[in-house]
């Protein structure tokens, strides 16, 4: 194991085999004598510039759509692999039309946006932007082209949160902006709000800041409802640290901004007294409501056997809750507590897992946290490289299944090993995540002396209680500095 001073930075470059080989692009490894932080590109500039250059990549890969595939022929948009919800939603959801989200209802049989409130107030505000003269296809443009912007901005806070939140390994950003399968997906759909608003509660957690973190958190549940999913994660953690005031704080704050977000459109008056809003019901009902669809375990299950699998809600939840208690267990049985990242990686990848759809632009949710949990280039790459291949699987399976006799595309069961390619690289990180946990000398966070960066009150606290034999001795949280004991995770090495 390496030994790096508290205050030194780590470089990848330095530790990292892929890494270094791929600086060779740019003149190779950082050389030894390399002066960091006198110039005013600095690491978070850098990383924010480079997330905002993918991003403008993705948008160019757009293009095909943006000039007609959006609007003309029954697969174009997917033969290019250029899809979005935004511009098809912009009318189909009553925005070209001036309704208001959740109280007003919509033609057809969707009748109420579909989406949180927080998500729902972001994509008016974008309308409000778009110009309301012109031809529909015009405004559509426009929209997204809105969206892009707004969407552009909070995958700059994205890489930047990432970047400050493990404060020795700020280049370790440098993977969420780079992360090929973040910028194809990007502007599918809004997702990017609730992920920038997850990253920064997370790097207000880091900064032992439980009450601000629980406020992003919950504004983060009001716009995506995956976010919440981090609370449980703590509460296993602060239990075995004690910390059990710092958590409270978390919990109060996220119910408070999630209830100020959503209290206004959920509740309704009458002459009979207040009742539950139809319209902000809709995001709940739907999600409860809705078939399996592309890209989960349950469609392929479905597919390769002719069962609809009606109960599949049922099963999702059982599988959920029998996750998150392994999870639980192996957090209080780890021979060290786990780092927080890890644990929220672990509980959102096992929620996109069993859930009932894994969209493309689900790689967005997991992005951040697996560069927390896993900053190691190659397992992430060969992650992300999964993920682009499912990303170009769904489309092309589309156009096959979209242009009548011609099926010019991935026919089924190439789509079907395209879904096993994705659940199988999510179920890798998982598993390396794990191992980490299990073997701290494998976590390559931990490698270089650190305990829980992301983990704000919980790092370098000793822990309270333990389950198994670690109960009856007490955890030494011991870090190897230059002159120090060697520590081997709970046992000095005479």
């Amino acid at each position: 194991m390496t030994s790096v001073g508290r205050d030194e930075s780590v470089r990848p470059t330095r530790r990292d085999e892929v890494a270094a080989a791929g600086s060779e692009l740019i003149g190779g490894p950082i050389g030894r004598r390399a002066l960091l932080g006198t110039h005013w590109l600095t690491p978070v500039r850098i990383i924010a510039l480079v997330a905002i250059g993918m991003f403008a990549l993705g948008m160019v890969q757009k293009l095909p759509c943006y000039n007609g595939g959006w609007f003309f022929g029954a697969t174009s948009q997917y033969t290019h692999a250029c899809y979005s919800d935004i511009p098809h939603l912009y009318a189909g959801r009553g925005f070209a039309d001036g309704l208001i989200p959740y109280f007003d209802r919509l033609p057809g049989d969707m009748e109420y946006l579909e989406y949180p409130v927080l998500t729902g107030v972001f994509m008016e505000v974008a309308s409000w932007m778009t110009p309301h003269g012109g031809g529909i296809q015009h405004r559509e443009q426009i929209y997204w082209l809105v969206n892009a912007g707004m969407l552009m901005i909070c995958a700059a806070v994205v890489a930047v949160c990432v970047t400050r939140t493990h404060r020795r390994r700020p280049w370790d950003g440098l993977l969420v902006a780079l992360a090929p399968a973040a910028a194809l997906t990007a502007t599918i759909n809004w997702d990017l709000l609730a992920v920038a608003l997850t990253a920064a509660g997370m790097l207000m957690w880091s900064r032992s800041r439980p009450l601000a973190a629980g406020v992003l958190i919950g504004l983060a549940t009001a716009a995506k409802l995956y976010p919440v999913l981090l609370l449980g994660p703590l509460l296993v953690l602060c239990w075995r640290a004690g910390a059990w005031r710092a958590y409270g704080r978390a919990v109060a704050g996220a119910v408070a901004s999630w209830l100020v977000v959503n209290l206004p459109v959920m509740i309704t008056h009458d002459g009979a007294g207040f009742h539950i809003r139809e319209g902000w019901a809709k995001f709940y009902t739907f999600s409860q409501e809705r078939p399996i669809d592309f890209g989960s375990l349950w469609l392929l299950i479905s597919q390769r056997t002719g069962n609809p699998l009606e109960n599949a809600n049922t099963y999702a939840t059982l599988l959920m809750i029998l996750g998150c208690g392994a999870i639980g267990l192996l957090s209080l049985y780890a021979p060290r507590r786990p780092r927080f990242a890890q644990l929220a990686f672990l509980v959102v990848a096992l929620f996109i897992l069993t859930n009932k759809v894994y969209s493309p632009q689900y790689v967005l949710w997991l992005t951040p946290l697996a560069v927390l949990a896993r900053p190691r280039w190659r397992d992430f790459l060969i992650w992300q490289a999964c993920e682009v291949m499912y990303f170009l699987g769904i489309w092309t399976y589309l156009a096959y299944t979209g242009n009548g006799d011609k099926h010019q595309g991935l026919p089924l069961e190439g789509y079907q090993l395209a879904i096993v390619l994705h659940l199988l690289g999510t179920l890798y990180l998982c598993a390396v995540v794990v191992r980490d946990i299990l073997l701290p000398e494998r976590d390559v966070v931990r490698r270089d002396g650190d305990d829980d960066p992301s983990g704000g009150v919980l790092d370098r606290s000793p822990d309270v209680f333990v389950l198994g034999r670690r109960a009856y001795h007490r955890p030494r949280h011991a870090v190897q500095f230059e002159g120090a004991p060697q520590v081997r995770w709970g046992a000095v090495r005479e």
